[in-house]
């Protein structure tokens, strides 16, 4: 099974108050930072933006895709960077560029268990993390029907494809404390995941 890579680079970042991507963490921007951690559990990597978003430059290799129909969200982002990873890989592990804290060998272990299902989902505490998640490329024609009906959250695929919510622990034994799940929303969730940049990923 061939697994590819989507970066998800969008959003107004209204509640950080800047654009999550471009903040430092460690030596490099939060969004190289995303981006090399992933590399290093799946090729190739694609990155999906907003239409007229500003990126910092990145290492040869790593395209860039837009999202075709702007102001839909993260399933569009989703949608854009399944289509281009037809024919190239078999299955994607999606995320935001917001989650520096991310552990290769838990993306590896959700690729694992997406064997049998289209979709891989942790579930935590009652809720899914569907921008942590594994999806099939398959699913590409679902999403777009939905997108075309208005149905734009992410959410919806589950209802329309066979998917496995994933148990915390069947992830902590490669993420004890879960973090690989942690989105930095607000200047205070930054904060503290620069805390953490010295732990050993």
């Amino acid at each position: 099974m061939k697994a590819g890579g989507i970066v998800l680079c969008g959003g107004n970042s209204r509640r950080m108050g800047r654009p999550k991507h471009l903040l430092p963490f460690g030596p490099e921007p939060m969004l190289h930072r995303v981006v090399g951690l992933v590399a290093q559990a799946v090729h190739p990597v694609v990155l999906v933006a907003a239409p007229a978003q500003v990126l910092p430059d990145l290492p040869d290799g790593f395209p860039v895709v837009y999202d075709r129909r702007p102001g839909l969200g993260p399933l569009e982002g989703i949608a854009a960077g399944l289509a281009w990873l037809e024919g190239k890989a078999d299955v994607a592990f999606v995320t935001g560029c917001d989650a520096p804290l991310l552990r290769p060998a838990f993306i590896r272990r959700l690729i694992e268990l997406v064997e049998g299902w289209e979709i891989a989902v942790p579930r935590v505490g009652g809720f899914d993390h569907p921008l942590t998640a594994v999806y099939r490329t398959g699913v590409l024609p679902v999403a777009e029907s939905l997108l075309a009906s208005g149905r734009v959250r992410p959410a919806f695929l589950f209802d329309h494809v066979p998917t496995r919510r994933v148990a915390p622990e069947e992830l902590t034994g490669v993420d004890p404390e879960l973090e690989s799940l942690l989105n930095l929303n607000r200047p205070e969730d930054y904060a503290a995941a620069l805390k953490k940049l010295p732990q050993k990923q």
